[in-house]
C-alpha cells in the first residue's frame, strides 16, 4: 500500500510551531504507518509587515514538493491560510481532502488584517470536488466559536464538526480529524 501524504500547517504566534508539534504528532500517531505527516516550520514571526505572502509562497513550495496526491490540514492561522491559498491560487496538485482546525475568519478594517482576509466570493473559488472539513471546540478561548458558524454560512457544502471541549489546542488530540482523513476514499 502506498503511503498517503499529509501536509500539516501550524498555527501562528511566537511558539506556534512548538505548540502545534503535539497536534502534528497526535495526527501521525492516529493515522499510523499508512500516512506520512509533513510538518514544516512556517515563518515564525508574524510581526514582519505583510507576512501573509511569505506563508502562501512557503505553502506553495511545500505543496509542490510532495510527489503524490496530498491531504492538507492546518491549525488556526495555518488553517485560515490554507483556505486563502486554495481560493486564490491555481491548484496543480491532486488534493484529496482539506481539514481545517479552529481557523479564524479574518474580518475588520485594520491594516494588519487585510492580507489575511479571504477575497469576496472565496467560497465559489474553492474546488468543489475536494472534501473540506472544519473543526472547532466550543470552549476555544483564542478563536471564538462564532468564526466556525461564519464559515458554515459561506461553505454550507463542507463538513463541520463541533467539539464540546478541548480548547484551542483540542487537548492535543486529533483523533477525530484522523478518523475523517481515513474515511476519504480517493
Amino acid at each position: 500500500m502506498k503511503v498517503k501524504q499529509v501536509l500539516f500547517i501550524q498555527g501562528g504566534g511566537n511558539g506556534g510551531y512548538e505548540a502545534d508539534a503535539a497536534l502534528a504528532a497526535s495526527l501521525q500517531a492516529e493515522l499510523g504507518n499508512n500516512y506520512k505527516v509533513h510538518y514544516p516550520q512556517m515563518l515564525p514571526d508574524e510581526t514582519i509587515e505583510d507576512f501573509a505572502p511569505f506563508w502562501l509562497n512557503q505553502m506553495d513550495k511545500e505543496i509542490s514538493s510532495v510527489k503524490d496526491e496530498l491531504i492538507l490540514a492546518g491549525h488556526s492561522l495555518g488553517a485560515s491560510m490554507l483556505l486563502k491559498y486554495l481560493s486564490e491560487k491555481s491548484i496543480r496538485k491532486n488534493i484529496t481532502g482539506v481539514f481545517l482546525i479552529a481557523p479564524p475568519f479574518w474580518s475588520g478594517n485594520e491594516d494588519w488584517v487585510q492580507p489575511l482576509r479571504l477575497q469576496d466570493g472565496f467560497s465559489g473559488k474553492l474546488p468543489k470536488d475536494i472534501p473540506v472539513f472544519f473543526y472547532h471546540c466550543k470552549d476555544d478561548d483564542e478563536v471564538p466559536f462564532s468564526h466556525f458558524t461564519t464559515y458554515k454560512q459561506y461553505l454550507p457544502w463542507a463538513t463541520f464538526r463541533e467539539i464540546e471541549n478541548g480548547g484551542h489546542q483540542f487537548n492535543n488530540d486529533l483523533t477525530l480529524v484522523a478518523n475523517d482523513i481515513k474515511s476519504i476514499k480517493k
